[in-house]
């Protein structure tokens, strides 16, 4: 009898470090969402900004793709430096959470404090204090992500206006290793030194940076929204020539055009519009590193598109890429084979994709009559059907008519590879809205 007394206590004793661990355990997940649980740190913190009150629907109001480790963080990461992002919204809500990745972090990425805020004005790192926010995730104000995860805040009750400027800000105290990065941002973000998260005046933040770090997605809880186009690109869609900080990309032109459409009474979807293009992002191919560095489309396609908040079609323009830095002469029926492989798993999930055809570029460096050739070919296939639900003719929207080989000048950055602001632009205006009807019943 006492043997099996002492079996008992033992087996309580389990039970209850098994329950207090619990307690303490967060959820968070790989980058490519696998979940994980890690063991989180910190002091709770719940207060009448810990959770939305009004109902609505989860649409993603902002994200970018991961594309490698930032160089010159190998060791220290950005240790005892406070990072504001600025991101741009384009759909509002009564509610935000955020996504914090550390995908090409070698080592474990301790955040102890984050906060959201909306900015005071453009390209500034001053904050509206009203709304500054504590971010908590699984209810304790820090989070330790491992190398390779993403973690999910906890939602927090906050007004986010569409077309407004929000502030995300992280603290690592500790080195992390390489700071997962998004290198084309055209929007300046800042960074302090010190804990300097809740600050609302921007004072400390002296230092600008063309990066965007650690984040990946802001959603909100919208009632003016229900559900998220994803664009998915190379440079043409991250806007690599448009203006910094004038949010010109052509997915940002298009998100302004859906919602006048909407405003003007139009039987439109009610959609946000978020970007997920990487400067030299090809189909086919990866860059190089473990975790590949600028991930192939076909290997990203699921974190990047299908994984986003609410997300009901997928537009992609990708393939030039294959193109130009394929040192033999790329091979126009795999790239279309590869598009086609990305489509059938958006059907999958119920997505409807718009396909773009490849625009021209020659007068670029890498230009040559055999791979004129080779877009030649994959635009007629796009165009032909079967790849796509609906093709969007970027091509045609944005040659010059008296050498279709050519970007109109006005179109033209300069680089004869990436359009203008107005050439960014025309390729919104191009689009037709119509064709994000009917997700959910797309199969070719």
């Amino acid at each position: 009898m006492a043997k099996r007394h002492g079996y008992a206590v033992l087996g309580a004793l389990v039970a209850l470090v098994i329950a207090v661990s619990a307690g303490i355990y967060v959820t968070v997940a790989a980058d490519d969402g696998t979940p994980r649980g890690i063991l989180a740190t910190g002091r709770s913190h719940r207060d009448s900004h810990a959770a939305p009150a009004s109902t609505g629907t989860w649409v993603g109001a902002w994200a970018t793709a991961p594309v490698g480790g930032e160089p010159g963080t190998e060791t220290a990461g950005l240790a005892g430096r406070s990072v504001r992002n600025v991101v741009h919204t384009s759909a509002g809500g009564t509610g935000a959470r955020v996504t914090l990745s550390n995908l090409y972090g070698q080592s474990a990425l301790t955040i102890t404090h984050a906060s959201l805020a909306l900015a005071t004005g453009d390209g500034t790192a001053a904050a509206d204090a009203e709304t500054m926010r504590r971010l908590t995730f699984g209810g304790s104000t820090s989070v330790v992500i491992p190398a390779g995860g993403q973690a999910v805040s906890d939602a927090v009750r906050v007004t986010v206006p569409h077309g407004a400027d929000v502030l995300v800000t992280t603290y690592a105290p500790t080195p992390s290793g390489p700071v997962t990065y998004h290198p084309h941002a055209r929007q300046v973000s800042y960074v302090a030194d010190g804990d300097r998260t809740e600050d609302p005046t921007g004072t400390p933040y002296t230092e600008q940076t063309p990066y965007w770090r650690y984040l990946t997605a802001l959603d909100v809880l919208s009632n003016e929204a229900a559900g998220t186009v994803v664009a998915f690109g190379d440079s043409i869609t991250d806007g690599i020539t448009s203006t910094t900080g004038a949010n010109r990309r052509w997915p940002d032109v298009l998100s302004g055009r859906l919602r006048g459409a909407l405003e003007e009474g139009q039987q439109l979807p009610r959609y946000s519009v978020v970007n997920e293009g990487i400067s030299g992002n090809q189909v086919l191919a990866d860059g190089l590193g473990r975790p590949a560095e600028n991930q192939s489309g076909l290997g990203r396609f699921g974190r990047d598109a299908l994984s986003r908040t609410g997300v009901k079609v997928v537009v992609i323009d990708l393939g030039v890429n294959d193109i130009l830095r394929n040192r033999r002469l790329a091979d126009p029926d795999r790239i279309v084979t590869g598009l086609r492989t990305l489509a059938g798993q958006a059907h999958a999930r119920g997505l409807k994709v718009v396909g773009a055809t490849l625009m021209p570029f020659q007068g670029h460096r890498g230009w040559t009559p055999a791979r004129e050739v080779v877009r030649q070919q994959v635009n007629a296939q796009i165009r032909a059907g079967g790849v796509y639900d609906a093709v969007v003719d970027f091509d045609k929207a944005l040659r010059d008519p008296y050498d279709p080989r050519r970007l109109r000048p006005e179109y033209d950055s300069g680089d004869h590879l990436h359009p203008s602001d107005l050439g960014y632009r025309t390729m919104a205006d191009v689009f037709d809205l119509r064709t994000l009807k009917g997700a959910g019943q797309a199969e070719l």
